[in-house]
């Protein structure tokens, strides 16, 4: 017992700032962010004068701000205002799942607060390959994202069909250019573990220098394109991401065996999944906790069954995505999205291929209409059926 205490207390300790912010006007996100940053020294502790400081919204798809689906602009002109004031030069960029940067910028608002405040809107067109430093031997990332002076993440805080919940470490997904996501949903994209330690990879390269999470208005259920926004009324910072999605775990009362990032951290040892070396100020998590927060459609019942299985039983035990088609109007997005080519609109209608279909629910993500739905496999029902008569 002492050796375990001891390895805790060697740790790095690290701290997670929750302050309430109940509406986005900017005198209450100003007041909130104020708050936020004072244990760590304000914005002229991270931000020294001159510095490129690139800053990193959720620019999943062209959705309006009440969606919920992107970061809000409320919170990226208080953000840049701060790094201008430190002295710092504001860039702000993304690479959205579809369509173009400008595009989903104009979109949910951030290209107004962006040309109103002087920020720079840099396009993730071009990549530099890096080298990996476990599993996976190469990532192609940002040019902007790698070169910038200074890196502020400014995760949505929402759900995610695929990895229950994204936030700090899962925005950074972003860095990844255009195409190149649907070839990582292709490579690993089948195995949430596996696409949890690509994820983990990929924020290893380039750690953030501080996180701010929007969850003043989150998304609950079939996030994180298609889900519902939800109040939350909370502001989140940190400077180690992981801690931050681990406290934002905590908040939202999502069990640790869905969060798949968490547990692939503690499988590799990184700094921050170790809720003992986490110190939260402002807010206690029981006083931000979220009351009955709905998680994702339950996609999956194969936790701890051999490959060989999953892979056989695969079509019965997980849920997969299917057209609506009275809402559908075949604009074919879902279809240049779909990571495996398992999607083609046929005889008027869109049809999946759920041999090839590797559920990571980039079709239902990315559908500009929500046209696109989650039916169970047969044993899924049957065990969603018996607990339910419990």
């Amino acid at each position: 017992m002492g050796t375990i205490s001891n390895a805790v207390a060697n740790r790095q300790q690290h701290t997670v700032a929750v302050e309430r912010a109940a509406d986005y006007r900017p005198e209450t996100i100003r007041a909130a962010l104020t708050r936020l940053l004072e244990p760590f020294g304000g914005m002229p502790a991270i931000v020294r004068p001159g510095e490129r400081v690139l800053l990193k919204p959720n620019m999943l798809a062209a959705k309006a701000p009440e969606r919920a689906v992107t970061t809000n602009p409320a919170v990226l002109q208080a953000v840049i205002e701060l790094v201008q004031a430190a002295g710092g030069v504001a860039l702000v960029g993304d690479s959205p799942g579809v369509g173009s940067g400008r595009r989903v910028a104009e979109k949910s608002g951030l290209l107004t607060v962006i040309e109103a405040t002087g920020a720079e809107l840099v396009e993730f067109t071009e990549s530099l390959e890096v080298p990996g430093e476990g599993l996976f031997k190469r990532f192609k990332l940002a040019r902007p994202y790698l070169e910038a002076d200074k890196l502020i993440n400014l995760p949505k805080l929402k759900t995610h069909e695929m990895m229950t919940m994204t936030c700090a470490v899962k925005n950074l997904f972003g860095a990844v250019v255009g195409t190149g996501k649907a070839a990582w949903h292709l490579q690993a994209g089948a195995d949430r573990e596996l696409f949890a330690r690509m994820l983990l990879e990929i924020y290893q390269l380039r750690q953030p220098d501080l996180t701010i999470v929007d969850a003043v208005v989150g998304m609950e259920g079939n996030g994180p394109g298609s889900g519902d926004p939800r109040p939350i009324g909370l502001l989140l910072g940190g400077t180690n991401a992981l801690a931050v999605d681990v406290i934002a775990g905590e908040l939202l009362g999502i069990p640790r065996k869905l969060l798949w990032t968490e547990r692939a951290a503690e499988r590799l040892g990184l700094d921050g999944w170790d809720r003992r070396t986490i110190a939260t100020v402002g807010l206690s998590v029981a006083e931000g906790r979220v009351a009955d927060f709905q998680l994702p459609h339950l996609s999956d019942v194969q936790f701890g069954l051999p490959r060989f299985l999953k892979n056989r039983l695969r079509h019965y035990l997980t849920a997969r995505p299917a057209a609506d088609p009275a809402a559908c109007r075949l604009c074919g997005i879902c279809r240049d999205a779909c990571p495996p080519q398992a999607i083609e609109i046929k005889d008027g209608t869109l049809q999946f291929d759920y041999h090839r279909c590797i559920r990571c629910f980039c079709c239902r993500e990315l559908c500009p209409d929500g046209a696109l739905q989650v039916r169970d496999g047969i044993l899924l029902k049957l065990l969603k059926k018996m607990h339910n008569e419990i």
